[in-house]
């Protein structure tokens, strides 16, 4: 049986959650989230409890046991606690700003870029070379973080670029001088 497929989701105080036609819907305090059930596994509500069920031991259904019951937890947990992200801009001159909603990246193109959140998503800069990224999907926050990473990941040389903060760098030696 799977380690992660045959635990027990716990569904907290004030969530509901719904099971109609193949489609697993959840709300919370933090909003509503859905997905899709692979129609091979069977999900069962019982008071507060939640299982996954697989259908026969083939290889294909076990890893779709333990897939279905941790996008399940993440969805709960999602609209519950919620998810972050926290990029740190390192090098002379990064740095970013509020517009609005959207966010400003200057980090030494000749250009700024602007960045326009998703729906669900929110930006927040505590400080001018920090970005936060949080919401309740925690595969769109990953890719947001993601594709803002991706504008200048970070160099092995000297570090800069844009990393996640508990990002470890691994550095390389520059060239050595000749004689």
């Amino acid at each position: 049986m799977s380690r992660i497929g045959k635990k027990i989701v716990i569904i907290p105080n004030g969530v509901t959650v719904t099971l109609k036609d193949g489609i697993f819907k959840a709300k919370g305090p933090k909003g509503e989230l859905e997905m899709k059930v692979h129609p091979a596994m069977t999900v069962n509500i019982v008071n507060e409890e939640l299982t996954v069920v697989r259908p026969d031991d083939t290889k294909q259904n076990k890893a779709l046991h333990g897939l279905t019951r941790a996008l399940i937890q993440n969805i709960i947990d999602g609209i519950t606690v919620g998810y972050s992200k926290t990029l740190d801009f390192v090098g002379v001159g990064y740095r970013t700003e509020m517009k609005g909603q959207n966010i400003l990246i200057n980090i030494g193109f000749s250009h700024p870029i602007y960045f326009l959140p998703p729906e669900g998503i929110t930006f927040a800069t505590p400080v001018p070379t920090q970005i936060v990224i949080s919401g309740t999907d925690k595969q769109l926050v990953g890719l947001v973080a993601a594709k803002i990473r991706s504008i200048r990941p970070p160099e092995p040389y000297k570090g800069k670029g844009i990393k996640y903060s508990d990002e470890q760098i691994i550095r390389k030696a520059g060239k050595t001088a000749g004689k």
